[in-house]
């Protein structure tokens, strides 16, 4: 399993999650479809409230049961809940299920830290580190920026992207 030991410090700690964290992890999950929830201006902020929920459960559900060598974690920076990054290990790759940082932790070099530190860690086993990422997210230019290259265009809504070790 992923140890964190590159990027773990005193600032930065990753925890696995427990059913209390689900309030939390729901807005982990709500902040990342802001964007989209503003193209909805008809829409109570109950409405969606209510929407953002059944996406998170369906979500949550899913991944509990589609990856059996999970590791789904809450990242943790200065004693304080940042984002989210689940993981699944398989033979030969670490596959990036999600990761996702609150708004006030994005574009502090957390992220890439993150990514840095699963990236080395997968090379030191010898396996590729794999994501599925959005067409058009804005941390794709993250991914390109750190190697990562597009293997499948299968999907309409997303890319799947690996990057190996040199």
């Amino acid at each position: 399993m992923f140890s964190m030991n590159q990027i773990q410090t005193d600032a930065l700690v990753f925890r696995p999650i427990e059913p209390a964290d689900e309030p939390l992890l729901l807005d982990i999950y709500a902040s990342t479809r802001a964007d989209e929830m503003d193209l909805v201006p008809d829409w109570s902020a109950e409405q969606k409230t209510t929407f953002l929920t059944q996406q998170f459960r369906a979500q949550h559900i899913y991944y509990q049961q589609m990856y059996k060598n999970k590791q789904f974690g809450i990242l943790l920076y200065e004693e304080q809940a940042a984002g989210r990054l689940y993981l699944d290990h398989r033979a030969d790759e670490v596959r990036i299920v999600d990761i996702a940082l609150l708004p006030g932790f994005r574009g502090k070099g957390i992220g890439e830290g993150v990514l840095r530190g699963i990236m080395h860690e997968a090379a030191a086993t010898g396996k590729r580190t794999t994501i599925h990422v959005e067409r058009y997210n804005r941390a794709r230019h993250l991914y390109d920026r750190l190697g990562f290259r597009v293997i499948s265009e299968d999907n309409p809504v997303y890319l799947l992207m690996e990057w190996k070790a040199s």
